[in-house]
């Protein structure tokens, strides 16, 4: 098996709870592609996480993070800055993110800065979420999605607070074609999705992906399941199984993390039907980290999934 290239974000999310009746943050490492590329370590992939990390105390809690939950840091360059703060309010188990910090310590890795052997040896490329928002991480990106022998996966996970107007939604809208046009696999969410296309059925933002040129769509409808849009199909709604969220947080970079796994240890799928019974496969996943508390910490191993989910 070989292994996969996350290119994204790492920062400390600050999550809002409560200790004896006093409002407190709970500390957890996050960022969409640390979960993604922990994701995987978790389901038994090989995962380098590239982008770049701040130099304080809690940096340095990234870094142990990653390399205890078995994710190689070859590709990680370090800036001088604090690492960025992800503040997490909750309506319900679904986080609202306000990001402190700048300049974006996650944001600081230039084209120059990317490993291109690590990218030419990957047998999968992630690309996305909100560095693409930062033209040095976007100019990388770009870099090491043109590099990739492999496959391709392409996540935008949009943050609309970082998004100052309309002319940002639109800019961001060229970047999602661009890369979707390239990719493999495109996942995205029913929030990306209406702020990317608004009043556009799930269906039909999955069906023009995929004429754009991505291979295969899976767009995540939390507890509704995920539409699936692959080659020589209507797109098709795989259901997700039935789970007490406490915590969404992480749950669509789990559902990536499990495909990316799959990929690495099998390839892409030889029919829909394939591309189907993995997202259900990712589904249970997610579903499991809804059930805990946190984003990269609730990543679930295969046994674990085996386990919760018998049937």
């Amino acid at each position: 098996m070989g292994y996969a290239v996350v290119f994204g974000e790492a920062l400390v999310d600050l999550l809002d709870t409560e200790c004896d009746g006093v409002p407190v943050y709970r500390q957890a490492i996050g960022g969409g592609p640390l979960n993604v590329a922990v994701g995987i370590a978790r389901l038994g992939g090989a995962a380098q996480f590239v982008g770049s990390l701040g130099d304080d105390a809690l940096a340095d809690r990234v870094r142990a993070f990653l390399t205890t939950a078995g994710v190689g840091l070859t590709g990680t360059v370090t800036a001088a800055v604090p690492t960025t703060l992800a503040v997490a309010t909750f309506s319900g188990a679904e986080p609202d993110f306000r990001f402190y910090g700048e300049p974006p310590s996650y944001a600081l890795l230039n084209p120059e800065d990317l490993d291109v052997t690590l990218v030419e040896g990957a047998d999968v490329l992630y690309c996305g979420s909100i560095v693409l928002l930062s033209p040095a991480t976007l100019a990388a990106a770009r870099r090491a999605w043109s590099l990739a022998p492999g496959l391709r996966v392409f996540d935008p996970n949009v943050r609309p607070r970082l998004l100052s107007g309309p002319a940002a939604l639109a800019g961001l809208r060229a970047v999602v074609a661009e890369f979707a046009a390239g990719a493999h696999l495109v996942k995205l969410s029913t929030a990306d999705a209406e702020l990317l296309y608004p009043g556009e059925p799930v269906e039909s933002v999955a069906a023009y992906l995929r004429e754009l040129g991505a291979g295969t769509v899976v767009v995540t409808l939390g507890a509704a399941g995920a539409v699936v849009a692959a080659a020589g199909t209507d797109p098709v709604r795989v259901p997700a199984p039935k789970v007490v969220a406490v915590d969404a947080t992480g749950a669509g970079d789990s559902v990536m993390a499990a495909l990316v796994a799959d990929l690495l240890g099998a390839g892409e799928p030889a029919d829909p039907t394939g591309w189907h019974e993995r997202v259900a496969f990712a589904l249970r996943v997610a579903g499991l980290v809804c059930e805990r508390a946190g984003g990269a910490v609730a990543m679930p191993t295969r046994a674990e999934v085996a386990e919760r989910f018998t049937s």
